[in-house]
């Protein structure tokens, strides 16, 4: 059913949650995950920080896949996370877009906007949400 999974990122304690679940999912389906994570950043310094923890987070998590025999790989991009993620989903054909939730209630979502907010209205490829442990 699922031969190609796109695994969205924020290098947060939530992702934990979510990258379990896709690797039981993919080795099941015997899928590939495509691992993505937007860097948005409000300076030069920022953007260089965000983007070296983003390497690292994307470099472990691949590896996790690997390790469980899910072929992985992965892809930064810079900007409005919903614009570019909409890019993405535009470039290749994936099966199913998975991701973690921080959880929000009513006014966190409010405040900070939603990219699963975003998924649901502008998505046409189904959305696997988890809401990530609370720590």
């Amino acid at each position: 059913m699922y031969k190609k999974i796109l695994l969205l990122i924020d290098c947060s304690d939530v992702d934990d949650v979510i990258l379990k679940h896709v690797t039981k999912l993919a080795k099941f389906h015997k899928a590939s995950v495509s691992l993505f994570h937007v860097v948005h950043a409000h300076t030069l310094d920022q953007r260089r920080i965000l983007q070296a923890k983003a390497e690292i987070c994307l470099s472990r998590s691949r590896k996790a896949l690997a390790d469980e025999g899910v072929g992985a790989d992965y892809s930064l991009a810079e900007g409005e996370p919903s614009e570019q993620i909409l890019q993405k989903l535009s470039e290749a054909e994936f099966d199913l877009v998975a991701l973690a939730t921080h959880g929000h209630r009513f006014f966190g979502d409010f405040v900070l906007g939603s990219v699963s907010k975003m998924l649901k209205h502008n998505c046409d490829v189904p959305i696997l949400l988890i809401r990530g442990e609370k720590k």
